[in-house]
């Protein structure tokens, strides 16, 4: 079976286009930096400082495109920094989730909820998870075999969309568990 590319998804921020402009203004434009590894995706130059109830992160990126509803997703040491719940969700699944204040350089203002701790998933098109014989949904394990801290990753779900690539995503957390550095590959374990 094929292995699959491990991402570290680190601190970022998705925003409405109107919560954009509010925090960099209505002249402002979200402009691509890089793009990412999922189609259509990317980072941007636009940063953002999170503010928390205990501390502050400053400098954080968006990505892009726009998305309907604002979110910030850190690790748990971030949110322990910030001072918030550390709320494990899948993105997008925000009804519930510890609220954040984002200050850009023209305003700011405080999302109801919506900080999460991003559950650690597969992005797979429907023939991927075909070759794996899996479906959306499905959690799964994922082993990285690093050097010198390779472990096996639990409660991993499979996300399966057609415009999805294969790549897997863990947080800077993780990511530093299992010493994961340059580019790394896992296998999956069902």
């Amino acid at each position: 079976m094929k292995e699959i590319l491990v991402e570290t998804s680190a601190r970022h921020i998705h925003v409405t286009e109107e919560q954009f402009h509010i925090l960099f203004g209505a002249d402002a434009k979200l402009e691509v930096r890089a793009p990412l590894s999922q189609p259509g995706q990317f980072v941007s130059f636009s940063r953002l400082d999170i503010v928390g109830p205990k501390k502050t992160i400053p400098n954080v990126s968006i990505l892009g495109p726009f998305r309907k509803a604002g979110q910030v997703e850190v690790s748990a040491t971030d949110a322990r920094t910030l001072g918030v719940p550390a709320v494990i969700r899948e993105s997008g699944d925000l009804a519930g989730t510890p609220g954040i204040k984002l200050v850009g350089p023209a305003g700011e203002l405080e999302l109801q909820e919506g900080c999460i701790v991003a559950k650690r998933h597969i992005h797979m098109t429907p023939a991927d998870a075909k070759e794996f014989g899996v479906e959306n949904g499905q959690i799964v394990k994922l082993e990285v075999n690093c050097p010198e801290r390779s472990l096996v990753f639990g409660d991993v779900v499979v996300r399966v969309r057609d415009d999805f690539a294969l790549a897997a995503h863990i947080d800077t957390d993780e990511s530093n568990a299992a010493g994961c550095a340059g580019t790394v590959f896992g296998k999956l374990i069902k």
